[in-house]
């Protein structure tokens, strides 16, 4: 089984030990990359199954000899509704450059974009992002006070809700550049995460379930979809700069108040492991193509 894509943010999302019979490898790949190289490697390490993180950066034509069945996901919020936002509007224009005839099926980290996504595609299903095994840890005792961590780019919106907190806590903000053992290491070092949207769009960002599976007391924007998880029970819901500046002032007086909550999330995390996704995705893929077949050029 072969993964394609950018590895800063799409690693800690792959299968990386073998598991359900499946022997995986990750391809390096982003939009401009080397596709001959790429196509190289591929056919070098013949895998059954190509998955690739955001199919819109394939080169068109360049899957339509390779002996195996390739399966594109898409990872990026698209509009939901007429009035969307610029940023999801970008974002299906750049998934317009899609080559549906390098994938055999499509699926989606997110239902609720089916329809936007029909105008270029089919999608075949939707799950979320899985969250590669490495990065899942036992719930560990809370420092005191906490190490709160926040990881992604810095945006407008971001920075409004980070800033109140920012000022009266020791918060971490990592915008870009981690991933690997350094993100793994990273994750283990820090008690509290903090998850915002990109812009003001909901969404289900996949460092949720990653901080989960690190044993982290996750603070998060309304997630839509929820993918199963449950505000209050799996982690803590904000609304606002305030309500995170609120909710860091309790876990920061009184660390171990939503210790059941890590508990109860990191059980839930146990979802989105890599190497229980995989191999049942897997095999329902080959089986679906083998049975109704695939307009892949």
């Amino acid at each position: 089984m072969a993964f394609v894509g950018q590895t800063t943010f799409f690693e800690a999302c792959s299968l990386q030990e073998p598991a359900g019979g499946l022997i995986p490898r990750f391809f390096e790949f982003r939009a401009g990359g080397d596709a001959d190289a790429l196509l190289a490697g591929l056919r070098e390490y013949v895998p059954h199954v190509v998955v690739v993180f955001r199919p819109e950066v394939v080169p068109e034509g360049l899957f339509g000899e390779l002996a195996a069945v390739t399966l594109g996901f898409l990872s990026e919020p698209l509009p939901r509704g007429h009035r969307a936002h610029a940023d999801l509007q970008r974002r299906l224009h750049e998934l317009r450059e899609v080559d549906v005839g390098n994938f055999d099926r499509v699926i989606a980290f997110d239902p609720l974009i089916a329809g936007a996504a029909a105008e270029v595609l089919s999608i075949w299903r939707s799950l979320p992002l899985p969250v590669a095994d490495r990065f899942f840890a036992p719930v560990a005792p809370m420092g005191h006070p906490p190490r709160i961590l926040f990881v992604g780019r810095s945006t407008r919106h971001r920075e409004y809700l980070l800033a109140p907190a920012k000022l009266e806590h020791d918060l971490l903000h990592v915008a870009f550049g981690v991933s690997g053992t350094e993100l793994v290491e990273l994750l283990q070092r820090h008690d509290v995460a903090i998850n915002l949207h990109n812009e003001n769009y909901p969404s289900f960002e996949n460092r949720v379930s990653m901080h989960l599976a690190a044993g982290h007391l996750v603070l998060s924007e309304v997630l839509d979809p929820e993918h199963g998880l449950e505000p209050g029970i799996d982690y803590l819901q904000i609304r606002s700069a305030s309500d995170l500046r609120r909710a860091l002032g309790v876990v920061t007086r009184f660390p171990r108040v939503h210790h059941r909550v890590r508990v109860r999330g990191r059980l839930k995390a146990e979802q989105f492991r890599a190497s229980r996704v995989y191999p049942r995705l897997v095999a329902d893929l080959i089986g679906d193509v083998d049975a109704f077949g695939s307009s892949r050029t």
